[in-house]
């Protein structure tokens, strides 16, 4: 599936994606530093994948987990630094909650520490009840076996 306007596309066909982009960028971001490339691929492989490009260049990106009947796990949402501050960012997560293959969801996730306001616009609130929530985090898992 595209999605067009002006000079971008959004597209869901993993065989477009720039990895050495993808993998570029999340290596260095708060949230996946030090993730090897081989996990990116896997990553990418194992998800419902989201490219905006200018042209033919790749700007941006975001993945989605998901069983595509029940849930989704928003993940991995970026856009360069050169194009932010265009609505890029806002128009990719409105492009992911649109897609046919995530409608009737019951349940979407996902993990940030600084766009919340960006999250908010789409329908997203902090956890209803974080008490029923659990997890199991290991933030150095990429630093320690690289």
């Amino acid at each position: 599936m595209n999605w067009q306007r002006d000079e971008f596309t959004i597209t869901d066909d993993r065989a477009s994606l720039d990895i050495p982009l993808i993998h570029d960028f999340l290596r260095t971001s708060y949230w996946a530093k030090g993730i090897p490339k081989e996990i990116v691929v896997k990553a990418l492989e194992n998800s419902l994948c989201f490219g905006v490009f200018h042209q033919s260049r790749q700007v941006g990106f975001g993945r989605v987990v998901t069983d595509r009947a029940t849930f989704a796990y928003l993940a991995d949402v970026f856009v360069i630094e050169s194009y932010r501050g265009r609505g890029i960012g806002k128009w990719l997560v409105a492009c992911v909650r649109e897609h046919p293959e995530l409608q009737g969801l019951r349940r979407w996730l996902l993990a940030t520490a600084d766009a919340h306001q960006l999250y908010r616009q789409h329908g997203f609130a902090p956890l209803g009840k974080p008490d029923r929530m659990m997890e199991i985090v290991d933030p150095e898992i990429y630093l320690r076996k690289s």
